[in-house]
């Protein structure tokens, strides 16, 4: 049996990209067994994949609010001794930061990682005893796979093809799924820079246009301030629609990846949760400002980008000032409730002659 052990310890998107490499791994060797390091509020998500063993949590968002309480706290004493009590034939830092390169410090067996020139953070490839080229200018999954590939010594099968990437998670068919639900679309509005926010009024505008079409419209929420959002997108849609329009129960993750296996479709703004959609094979219509993605964008089967076409776009910023007609960013000016709509059409359309 092959002991690996994975540091990759956030984003949630970051981590279901992630996925696709164990699935590879254990096609390729069979005999093989994963354990992770991951932050604790995502501990859940490698759970769900059958060839990870342990879960590891770290608390790094945390700690480092009270980084000399923590170093003498019984929290990172335990850590350490979870992280240094196997031997493990491959160690991988599949995150090229510095963060995660410094847990390697504490485990036993050789670290892999990405060389400086294809890390995020070039420093962080001082820690690895083997540093390893990785293209940068392609999809997360694929640097993912083929340094999960480069590290145990195989050859990738269908690089490079979304629709065939296995994230090893267990899926119901889309068919299944409308024989026993009403059709439904979950908005993933909430997501972190505020630059990636899609206009709250579009929201509105398409929970209502949508509900008329006879979809119910879902809205999930994860702090106050989404909650606070779902309220008003509900409230705003129009009274004729609310009564087709549901603010969801604080879910967790794996309730959540419940909800998803039953509805009929995802529109998204760049954020983690659309990543576990595509994951589970859902149709996603995703909707992309200062963001690329070519690079970053929701991977599997049934996936709809909708690209800013400016020429700062994708920008990278956190931050914009540019307004054009009260849309701000500026980026989502063109990307309206009407192109979306057109692009879900398109998407269910292509399910149903799948």
């Amino acid at each position: 049996m092959i002991r690996c052990l994975i540091i990759k310890t956030s984003s949630l998107g970051d981590i279901i990209h992630t996925l696709p490499a164990i699935t590879d791994a254990v096609n390729a060797l069979g005999d093989i067994e994963f354990d992770w390091v991951v932050e604790e509020t995502f501990a859940e998500i490698p759970a769900w994949h059958p060839a990870v063993k342990t879960i590891i949590p770290v608390a790094i968002r945390r700690w480092r609010k009270q980084p000399i309480k923590t170093l003498f706290s019984e929290e990172w004493k335990q850590f350490k001794q979870r992280i240094s009590a196997c031997q493990y034939d491959y160690i991988i830092d599949a995150q090229g930061l510095l963060k995660s390169a410094w847990l390697t410090r504490y485990t036993h067996g050789p670290v892999y990682g990405l060389d400086k020139n294809s890390a995020r953070e070039p420093l962080a490839s001082r820690f690895y005893q083997y540093p390893l080229s990785v293209h940068g200018k392609q999809h997360a999954v694929e640097r993912v796979r083929q340094l999960f590939a480069a590290v145990l010594g195989y050859t990738l099968d269908n690089p490079n093809q979304p629709e065939k990437t296995n994230y090893g998670l267990p899926h119901i068919t889309q068919q299944a799924q409308q024989k026993h639900q009403p059709p439904s679309i979950l908005f993933l509005h909430g997501t972190t820079w505020p630059t990636k926010h899609w206009l709250e009024t579009y929201w509105q505008q398409l929970a209502g246009l949508l509900s008329h079409e006879g979809y119910t419209i879902l809205l999930p929420w994860g702090n106050e301030a989404e909650y606070q959002r779902a309220e008003r997108i509900k409230a705003q849609a129009g009274s004729h629609s609310q009564t087709a329009i549901n603010v969801l129960d604080k879910m967790s993750l794996t309730e959540l990846m419940a909800q998803l296996r039953r509805v009929t479709a995802v529109v998204a703004v760049d954020t983690g949760l659309a990543h576990l959609a595509a994951a589970l094979d859902k149709p996603v219509v995703a909707v992309y400002g200062p963001t690329s993605a070519g690079l970053t964008g929701t991977y599997g089967k049934h996936q709809c980008h909708l690209q800013a076409t400016l020429d700062c776009a994708p920008c990278f910023k956190k931050h914009c000032d540019k307004v054009r007609e009260h849309i701000s960013p500026e980026c989502f000016f063109d990307i309206t409730p009407q192109n979306v709509i057109q692009s879900l059409h398109s998407l269910l359309d292509q399910v149903q002659s799948a």
